[in-house]
Parts: C-alpha cells; sequence; structure tokens
C-alpha cells in the first residue's frame, strides 16, 4: 500500500476565468500533520474545499488510495472518508448541540434521551466541555468550534481537513486540541492543517505547505522551516519585524476621554464593569473567554441591552447615554467591528460596493429610502482602493472573499460611518500574516489621527504590538491596567487568571 492517501495533481479551479488555484500539487501521507499556509486569497480554503467535495475541479485530478475520486459534495467526501472543519461553522443554529453531532446518522425512530447520553460521553472523552443538550445557536464562538471538530472526529474520518480550528480557542481549549490531533495522528488518521498561526504549524505538522497566489511555492518538513522562511514564502518580502514587531518605547498621550463606563451590569456576563476610553489612543482589552469583553462593548455600540435597573451608567463626551439598537450608536459616531463577520458583518449574497453603502447608510434615519447605484460603485471602489482589497472586482460577492478580504469589507462598512470611537473585535482573527500589518497599520493610523480606538483580542502578542493602554478583564469587568511600557506578557496573562 502507497504512503499517499490523499492526492492533487495539476488541480485548477477557476471563478469568472481567474483562477482560486493554479495547477497545484498536493499530497498528504497517511498518519501525517500536513499544515497548508499562506495569505487570505492564496487558495488554501479552495484547496480543501475541492478535498472535501464543496467545489468541484475545473481541470486536474484527485486520488484516494490511489484511485481517481470527484467528490459532489461534503456528504460524498465524508462516505469517502474525508471530513472538514470549516472556519465558518457549519452547524444547524436551531438545533442542540448532540442533534448536531449525529446529523445524518439518525435510526428511522431516534430516543433523544439516547442521542444525549451517547453525545455526553462522546464529548466527555475529548475533554470538551460543552452541553449536549444547548442549543448551538446560544453556544459562543470557541464552544461551537468544539462541536465542529467533535463532529469530524466522530464520524471516524480517515483524512480530516482543519480549517483555522484553533481562531477562537482559549490557550487551554488549545492544549486539549492539540493533544487531541496528537491522538488522531497515532490512531492512523490522516489531517490537511490550515492555521495562520505560524507557530502551531511549526510545531504541529509533520510537512509544511506554502501557497502564493493561488500557486504552490515549496513543500518540506516542518524541521526544515522556521518563521521567517514561511512568511518569506507566502509575501516574497520579509516581514518579521512589522508583524509583532519589537517593544514599545513611546506611547500616544491621552486624548480627551470619549467614552466613560460606570459599574455597567449585564448578568451574568457583566459585573460591575468601569472603564474609560480615550481620543488618540488604542486601548487594548485583554481577557480569556467569558470575561465580559465583547458584551461590555456591544452594549456600549447598543447591540446588548445592559440590566434596567441598575445596570450602570454608559458615558460619552460627558453625556450620558443608553443606545436600545447599534442604529442611535452609530448616528454617536460609535462603530464596532464585530468579531463574528459570518453571522454579525456582511450581507454575504450582496457586492462588496452595497455592503459598504449600507454600512454609510446606517448612520442616516429610517426616512431615507432612495439608493443610489453610481453612488454605492464610487464609494465601493474607494474603500477597495484605501484597503487593499483583493477581488475580481468591486461587483464581487462578499462570500466570494477570502476570510481577510472579507475582513476589510466588514472593517470598510464600518469606517465609512465616519465615526470618533472604534471598537475592533478581534480584528485579525482567521487573518493571514499580509492582511494582519494592513490592519494593524490602518488602527494605528486612525489613533495617529485623533480617533478613540478599542481593540478587544485573546492574542497577547497582538495586544502588546497595538495598544497604548492595555485593560484586562476577568470575570466580567476590568481587574487592572497597564501602560504598554511596564506591560509584559506574564504580567496580562497573571491579571488575566488569578
Amino acid at each position: 500500500m502507497s504512503d499517499t492517501i490523499l492526492a492533487l495533481n495539476k488541480a485548477t479551479k477557476l471563478y469568472a476565468g481567474v483562477p482560486a488555484i493554479d495547477c497545484v500539487d498536493f499530497d498528504l501521507q497517511r498518519g501525517e500533520i500536513h499544515a497548508l499556509v499562506g495569505e487570505n486569497g492564496a487558495g488554501k480554503s479552495t484547496l480543501t474545499k475541492v478535498m472535501a467535495g464543496v467545489v468541484a475541479l475545473t481541470s486536474g485530478t484527485m486520488t484516494l488510495d490511489g484511485v481517481g475520486i470527484s467528490p459532489k459534495s461534503p456528504l460524498d467526501a465524508r462516505n469517502l472518508g474525508i471530513g472538514m472543519v470549516f472556519q465558518e461553522n457549519s452547524l444547524v443554529p436551531t438545533m442542540t448541540v448532540a442533534q448536531n453531532l449525529f446529523l445524518g446518522q439518525e435510526s428511522f425512530y431516534n430516543r433523544l434521551r439516547g442521542i444525549y447520553i451517547a453525545a455526553q460521553s462522546f464529548l466527555q472523552s475529548l475533554n470538551f466541555d460543552v452541553s449536549p443538550t444547548a442549543t448551538v445557536g446560544a453556544l459562543g464562538a470557541a464552544k461551537k468550534q468544539m462541536v465542529e471538530i467533535a463532529r469530524a472526529v466522530l464520524h471516524r474520518a480517515t483524512v480530516i481537513i482543519f480549517d483555522e480550528p484553533t481562531a477562537s480557542l482559549t490557550p487551554e481549549e488549545k492544549k486539549y486540541f492539540f493533544d487531541l490531533v496528537g491522538d488522531l495522528k497515532k490512531r492512523g488518521v490522516s489531517i490537511v492543517f490550515i492555521s495562520h498561526a505560524l507557530e502551531e504549524a511549526l510545531m504541529l505538522a509533520d510537512r509544511i505547505t506554502v501557497l502564493r497566489d493561488g500557486k504552490k511555492v515549496v513543500t518540506d518538513d516542518a524541521a526544515k522551516f522556521d518563521r521567517a522562511r514561511i512568511v518569506q514564502a507566502m509575501v516574497g518580502r520579509d516581514l518579521s519585524q512589522s508583524l509583532y514587531g519589537v517593544r514599545k518605547t513611546t506611547v500616544r498621550r491621552a486624548g480627551e476621554r470619549v467614552l466613560t463606563v460606570q459599574n455597567l451590569k449585564m448578568a451574568p456576563m457583566v459585573r460591575n464593569n468601569s472603564l474609560s476610553v480615550f481620543a488618540g489612543q488604542i486601548t487594548g482589552v485583554f481577557g480569556l473567554v467569558g470575561a465580559g469583553r465583547t458584551e461590555t462593548f456591544k452594549i456600549v455600540a447598543g447591540v446588548l441591552k445592559r440590566d434596567f435597573f441598575h445596570g450602570g451608567e454608559v458615558i460619552l463626551r460627558e453625556r450620558p447615554v443608553r443606545f436600545r439598537v447599534p442604529a442611535t450608536a452609530v448616528r454617536a459616531g460609535i462603530a464596532y467591528v464585530t468579531e463574528d463577520r459570518k453571522v454579525e458583518g456582511f450581507f454575504e449574497t450582496a457586492s462588496i460596493a452595497r455592503n459598504i453603502y449600507l454600512g454609510l447608510l446606517a448612520k442616516f434615519p429610517a426616512g431615507r429610502t432612495l439608493l443610489s447605484k453610481r453612488e454605492a460603485n464610487t464609494l465601493g471602489s474607494d474603500w477597495i482602493a484605501r484597503l487593499n482589497v483583493r477581488a475580481i472586482g468591486d461587483q464581487a460577492k462578499v462570500v466570494e472573499l477570502s476570510g481577510g478580504n472579507q475582513q476589510k469589507v466588514v472593517i470598510s462598512k464600518s469606517l465609512v460611518q465616519g465615526p470618533n470611537l472604534i471598537i475592533f473585535d478581534e480584528p485579525t482573527r482567521g487573518v493571514d500574516v499580509g492582511a494582519i500589518v494592513e490592519i494593524h497599520e490602518l488602527i494605528n493610523r486612525l489613533a495617529d489621527e485623533g480617533k478613540a480606538v478599542v481593540v478587544i483580542s485573546s492574542y497577547l502578542p497582538e495586544i502588546m504590538a497595538l495598544s497604548d493602554r492595555v485593560l484586562v478583564s476577568r470575570q466580567g469587568k476590568v481587574v487592572e491596567e497597564f501602560s504598554a511600557l511596564e506591560a509584559t506578557e506574564e504580567k496580562i496573562m497573571y491579571a488575566a487568571i488569578h
């Protein structure tokens, strides 16, 4: 039996005549972990979706155990023993965790209690703290990701493809995931692993393949790579100093106090939270999952409502406010860039230009109903150029873009409103190193222009690279504040845990 379990030869996929992948040769060995890295738009997701039966090749061939295959759907691929955990989850939000796990495997007659017991036992075997009776729509991003991973493992696939599996996980949850991947490898499962966290690729993978502009640049043993070599192959230039560069030696001076939060409450996630945000500074907010960071700033932006009685105060430029809907917050100069771009960030079947235009219209009272296609196209072209959105054209649908370019559209939708306070929630989650640099440059530029900027991030190097002030959140409130000059990763993590 050959050591190669899955292979693609001269794999090409065209969209509107433009290649997403171009004559790519790729092979996966039996029982190996093969990392696939590259910038957004490099073709990683397209290549893996071909393997998983989501999209069909325009030309080229694919073989499994030496036999030619061309799965027409994810179900076809699963029946062949190929499973995929997608970057954007594919769960049914109105069903429970257990129902999602066993979806497609049900008997004619089902005992729901039996499904819940089986799911509970299976989730515990993976060390995943998820209730089988919970409705998926009520779960956070991290727990949804756990359910996706559990479902792929449950189907006993011989090939499992992970697309950004750790993007929503805490450090502790990542450790469980890495242990799980190691266990799958011992069982002989072959794994394709897409990650923008290059350290994870170097640590986990046996081999690494780098894609750039839809073409394969190099495949080699992981031991022969270091971070600098991967980045050089990905982008064709050295970004090692500009990504999470040297330690800060200066910070921006605080301007006027733009936002004050006092004793904010939203049971059970936000508990007597108090903080301030200043113009001309980047305020970094760090905390583990469940620390109430996102919920606090969703209340500020009118997405969530604080407790009606004794809910605390939100003061915007010395004026108490209570936004019941996001539109009033937008008109007051607040922009919130969501952490979940697929669900909350854009209209996926609308064009880039239309999405950005709808962001602008959100600033106007509901009375404005006349839409200008010319204005939308002009606005779209302008922001596509400003944020370097890579697309076939400004009429391309957002769903057709890579994750990083979708994120740029979400940011454009908010910035077109001309806000004074911009809240970035996990701004570079699922984004490649090249786009990370561009987004970081944009965030720094906004602060230099005098805007008040908040960056919520679970990635400490990002917090350290961007922040002038660091707020550490734990159990629903800010428990520590550091200047960037005195902050260290050890101090921040200690405050977040203890």
